[in-house]
Parts: structure tokens; sequence; C-alpha cells
């Protein structure tokens, strides 16, 4: 469940390592899986254990297993001694746990120092070596100016802190790296990842794709319909867009490209359906457990009010495909190609029962979201056994087994490597007030308008979200922007969602569009012209989030469901005049700017 710059191929790729790396990858894999599942049922090991240890098991990965793939001696090497040294930090964080929690955040003497430091640059390149520079140059600035900040005049200076109070602050208490983002990490975040890596270690692939054909396929531009269909399901498991358009793509975009499809068209389908993996209940990648920290509130209440958006973004994206389909001619697939019903009741179990256990788990027990992400990763487990025939394999079952925890090992460390990292940037904005201060010039520079908040951090979070993988560059907007929305009128959940959608743009934006890349590569074809497709139907992405600002009862799901309904059939009757508006017909141009009209003033207007 990583975000898009995660690796996407190691996650979805499948694949076991050979030679003298089986072993060592298999032992650290089940070491780092068998400790986040004690966790969730332990409830006993102190946080400054639990997380120094999180972030020592992410950084053997990143720094010691990852060193194969290094691409100099230098960097595979320097590798090695920043890892060792990040280690030793880590288990002095955990031996001496006792006697740092006396201290109440002040380091003392040049040892500790020294290795306050050290705990700070491996986290620095970590992350570095996870997700590139961006993240950790954002962090560094942030550093640099809660230590030098007292020199800058003006409002944006401030007090000052010892060194040793500041650097402890962020290194020996729950203030900084081992804060509550790291927590939720832990106990959370990592265990909804091992539930997504056991059921794509299976079948449920198959089961996507038979249901999704089934359904979509007679439809006009049924090869279309069912990329989106089957890349919404996959989502619903993955959280990864980029992971979502690797593996679901590699079905898809071929498939379509047989039916005619121009290649920009099959790339830009698949990457705009897998970039609503982000935004679909349940799992939502990382960024939805660090929102119900962040807010404060059950999980279960911020995934009822995202479903019905998230719904609509498909909406949006089917009615794109659907005007293509008028534009191009594009027909349903032929009655051969269905799987049948008796095919898609052998396949679905496979993410229907980790799924219903999931969210039974929830919705009708007293459990917490941990157990029930336990029980779903064992029911996923144990359906490992079964062939895509629904015979038993033991050998499968044990290969399987492999995939998924390598996979879900990797995958929790990448996103260790983000959360962490991201603890340094919240830990200084709650040390210096930061935050307080350029949510205060936003509102200066809007002047409260609530419209001008909305275009500014919009725009902060498309900015950010092009160098940082989403739950990065929502945990950074939302400290900044997040406020403003809130003093501009917008509710904390609503302002959140907002931030949260619009950092997921990238994904189809020009010039990074990490999905758009990956789907240009499958389908054979220039990229740009991808992306000028992707944006057209991706063009929820865009709209949803604007749509429930001003109809807010559209994540009234949970409280107000009759209100939330009829703002979904409003908005989502929107988004279907927008989108023809958008890509039209050829010999209706002239229907556009009225479809335009008619669409933009149902999501602004007479909002539910």
């Amino acid at each position: 469940m990583p975000d898009q710059e995660s690796h996407a191929e190691e996650s979805s790729a499948g694949q076991v390592a050979s030679g003298k790396w089986r072993w060592t990858l298999l032992g650290f894999a089940f070491l780092t899986v068998g400790f986040h599942l004690y966790i969730a049922f332990s409830g006993l090991v102190p946080n400054l254990i639990s997380r120094p240890l999180h972030m020592a098991l992410a950084a053997t990965w990143i720094f010691f297993l990852g060193a194969g793939v290094a691409k100099t001696p230098f960097a595979r090497w320097s590798g090695f001694a920043i890892g060792a040294i990040g280690l030793g930090a880590c288990i002095w964080i955990m031996l001496d746990r006792e006697t740092l929690v006396r201290q109440y955040g002040a380091l003392e003497g040049a040892w500790q120092m020294a290795l306050a430091l050290a705990l700070l640059i491996t986290v620095l390149e970590m992350a570095r070596r996870a997700i590139k520079a961006v993240l950790p140059a954002v962090a560094t600035i942030v550093l640099l100016y809660g230590y030098f900040g007292e020199y800058i005049p003006g409002k944006f200076g401030h007090a000052g802190m010892p060194p040793d109070y500041f650097l402890g602050t962020l290194t020996i208490t729950e203030g900084g790296l081992w804060g509550s983002l790291t927590g939720i990490s832990v106990t959370t975040i990592s265990l909804f990842i091992i539930v997504g890596a056991f059921i794509s270690a299976g079948q449920a692939g198959v089961g996507f794709m038979a249901f999704s054909t089934q359904v979509a396929g007679r439809l006009r531009a049924g090869a279309a319909k069912v990329a989106v269909v089957s890349s919404a399901l996959y989502g619903t498991i993955s959280g990864v867009a980029a992971a979502n358009t690797a593996s679901t793509g590699m079905v898809t975009i071929p498939a379509m490209k047989k039916r005619g499809y121009p290649p920009p068209l099959a790339g830009a389908v698949e990457a705009v359906a897998s970039t609503g993996g982000q935004i679909m209940p349940p799992v939502m990648g990382a960024g939805i457990f660090v929102m119900a920290e962040l807010l404060r509130m059950p999980y279960t209440d911020i995934m009822v009010a995202a479903t019905l958006p998230a719904f609509l973004f498909f909406v949006a994206a089917w009615a794109g495909v659907h005007v293509f389909a008028l534009r191009y001619d594009l027909q349903a697939l032929p009655r051969e190609m269905m799987p049948g019903w008796l095919r898609v009741a052998q396949t679905v179990p496979f993410f229907l029962v980790p799924f219903g256990i999931l969210i039974g788990a929830l919705a009708f027990t007293d459990y917490t979201i941990s157990f029930a992400a336990v029980f779903a990763a064992c029911a996923a487990w144990l359906l490992l056994f079964f062939n895509e025939d629904g015979s038993l394999s033991i050998t499968g079952w044990l290969k399987r087994t492999e995939i998924a925890l390598v996979n879900a090992a990797k995958q929790i460390a990448v996103i260790a490597a983000i959360i962490i990292c991201a603890g340094i940037i919240v830990g200084v904005f709650n040390m210096t007030g930061l935050g307080v201060k350029l949510t205060s010039m936003i509102l200066s520079v809007s002047d409260g308008k609530l419209w001008a908040v909305l275009l500014l951090t919009a725009l902060a979070s498309l900015i950010l979200g092009m160098e940082l993988p989403t739950t990065a560059a929502y945990i950074i907007c939302v400290a900044v922007a997040g406020p403003a929305l809130v003093e501009a009128g917008v509710p904390e959940l609503y302002a959140h969602l907002f931030v949260f959608w619009y950092a997921l743009l990238c994904t189809i934006t020009p010039p990074v569009c990490g999905n758009v890349f990956i789907a240009a590569g499958i389908a054979e074809t220039p990229w740009l012209p991808v992306a000028g497709k992707a944006m057209l139907l991706g063009l929820g992405l865009f709209l949803v989030p604007l749509g429930f600002i001003f109809n807010p009862g559209l994540l009234e799901l949970g409280t107000d469901p009759l209100t939330a309904f009829a703002a979904t059939l409003k908005v989502g009757v929107a988004l279907v005049f927008c989108s023809y508006g958008a890509i039209g017909q050829p010999g209706r141009l002239w229907l556009r700017p009225f479809a335009l009209a008619i669409g933009v003033g149902l999501l602004f207007l007479w909002g539910i």
C-alpha cells in the first residue's frame, strides 16, 4: 500500500529471489511481518521500543537487503555504513528507553548528541534511497529552519531552542521520529500492507478480471470499462496507483489494443482507473490511516464518508470512456470472451472472503481495525492453498506465501521511510509554529476568500505531489493549508480529503505523471498523448473535491444517507456533462460548451 513512487514493480511483480539471497530475504521478511502481527495482539510494547524497532527493520531492508541493486560500490558501502550506524542508534533508544524517558526530551553529553544526529541522517538517507531526494530535502530545510530560525527577522522567525532540547525532542521523545505518525505506521498501515500483499499473492487478480469482464464486457467500449472496474477492485487491496497500473495494465492495455483502441487511449484508461485505487475504500493508501490519526477520527468514519466521492471518480472515468467510445466507435467484447458466471463464482471468493471478513469485523464487531486486518490477512493466507482452478497445492501455497512475505516487508520498509521522515517535518512544525505562520500567510494572500484558499491549496498539493509520495505530500500540505481551509469555513474532514485528492493529481498530470509513464510503456506509445487523454478521463480527480466542498451532503453517508445519495446524483450528473463537454464527439462540437455550462452549474450551484 505505498504511494505511487514506492517501487510498484516490487509489489506487483510477484517474483521471488533466487540463490543465496532467497533465504536471507525470506527470514527477514518473516521477522518483519511477524513483528507487526505480534504488535497487533500484544498492545504492551512501549512506543520507544516498537517504533525504533519498526525503523530498524525498515533500515535493514533499505540499506542492506537492497544493497544488491545499488548502482555503484560507493552507494553500496555507504549504505552499509549509514545503515549500521542507524541500527546502532535505534538499539540505543530501545536499550536506554527508561533513562531517556526521564530526560524529558533533553540530550545529555556529546555522545547522545552524536547518536541523535546519526538517527536523523539515517532517516533522511533512508527516505532518499526509498523515494528519491525531494522529501528528505524538504525535511532538511525544515530542520535547518528549526535550528537557525531564531536568526530570521520578522514573523517567520522563532524564539529559538537549545540544541540539546531541539534534537532530543525529535529523537528521544514521541515528538518527532517516534511520534503518532510512526505509531500509525507500526500498528495499522503495516497490517493493511500485509493484507494487500497476501491477497495479491493469490488468485484475487483472476477474480477481479473475471468479475469485471462479466459485468462490463458486454457494454460499448467493453474492454475499457473492464479496465475501469478491475482497477477499482484491485485498488481496494492495493491502494498503490503505480502497482495497480503495472499489474492490471499488463492485461487490460494489450486487450484494448487488440480490440482496435488507439494506444494512447488504452494507456490513459488504465492510468486513470488505477489512480482511483488510492481513494477507493477500504484501503485508500497509507494516507487514509494518517488522516484518521491527525483528525482523531475512527478510520471507519472516514472510509464511509469517502465512499461516494470514490464512486463518483469512477463514474466520471466511466462517462469519459463512453464518450471516447462514441468518438472511436468502440464496441463491446464478443460473447466468446465472457468468462461466464460459473467462472466468476469460482474466483471471486479469492478477494471476497478477505474483504468480507475485514468489513464484517469493522462494521459488526467491537474488534479494532488492527484485529480486523489480522483476521483478513489470515483468511487470505489460507486461500493461498488454492490454485486458480480451485485445486489444492502445498507447493503453490509455499511459493505464494514467500512472495507475500517478501513483498509485504519491502512495502512496509518504504512506507516506514516516508512516514518517519515526515515525522521530522511535523515535529519541527509543532516546536516552532511554522505551520501556523504559513497558514496565516495563505489566509493573508487569499484575503480569507474560500475560492482563493481552495485554489492555493490545490496548487500546493499538486506541486508537492509532483515529487513526493501522496502520503508525504498530504501530510505537509494539510499541516500548512488544512488550518487555512478550516478558517475559511471548510469542515476538517472535508479539508483533509480535499488536500488528499489533489495530492493524487500528479499521477496523471504532467510533467511527472508516474501512472502515465507506466501505462505508456505498456502501450508502447509516447507518454504525452497518454497524459492528454488521461487528464480528460480523470476529470473527476479535479472536480469531485470541489463537488463535496460545494455539496457537503456528499460526505454524509454515515449520518444522512438520503442527502448523501441526492448529492451523489447531482454531482454525478454534473460529472457526466463535464466529461462530454471536455471530450465531445466529432460533428457535435457545438454541444460541448452547453454540456460544460450545465455540468459546472450543477456542480457549483444549488448545493446539497
